[in-house]
């Protein structure tokens, strides 16, 4: 197993939430709160902290404003996110390469 270096792996994409908010967000443009926590079957708190973790590495910008007077949180990836999660897809995809590195 000559090579592989998983520590290679971006820790603040890694994990299940953020993974889960990574990939959602890389299939369409943005996503309200509500519709993450109910497609990732987690709890508001929870995706609140992943989230903010996710801003401060600048992965994603998070708006907030009001519809109808009701809250609408929505996040969406930045540039800086959509190429760490392209980075983060090739040292995956490098792990599992049998290639001789």
């Amino acid at each position: 197993m000559t090579g592989i270096k998983p520590d290679a792996i971006n820790e603040v994409i890694h994990g299940r939430i953020r993974l889960g908010i990574m990939a959602y967000l890389a299939s369409q443009p943005k996503a309200s709160f509500a519709e993450l926590v109910k497609a990732l079957e987690t709890s508001h708190g929870n995706l609140s902290v992943h989230l903010k973790k996710l801003e401060t590495a600048g992965y994603i910008e998070i708006s907030k404003r009001f519809v109808e007077g009701k809250p609408l949180t929505t996040a969406e990836m930045t540039q800086s996110g959509h190429a760490a999660w392209r980075a983060y897809l090739g040292t995956l995809a490098s792990l599992f390469d049998p290639s001789p590195r």
